[in-house]
């Protein structure tokens, strides 16, 4: 039977952040008041873009299509 390789592995306290990545104006939690009301970041397919080209297109086109849609929506934990 042959015995596993085991890959090398890096020490915890090695700097793995690369030089060119800079957080030094970043700001923490920006986006959570955000998330706490509830809204979501959603990518929307190129290929659409012509027909929602900005959110109040998306939300009217949801609106729309909301009632004819069963609604079950998973409670969050608190």
């Amino acid at each position: 039977m042959k015995k596993k390789v085991s890959r090398a592995r890096r020490p915890a306290d090695r700097d793995t952040m690369r030089p060119e990545y800079d957080f030094s104006k970043g700001v923490r939690r920006a986006t959570a008041a955000r998330h706490a009301e509830g809204r979501h970041v959603v990518a929307i397919d190129p290929s659409v873009l012509d027909v929602f080209p900005d959110a109040a297109s998306v939300n009217e086109a949801l609106r729309a299509l909301a009632p004819v849609l069963p609604h079950v929506r998973k409670r969050r934990s608190a």
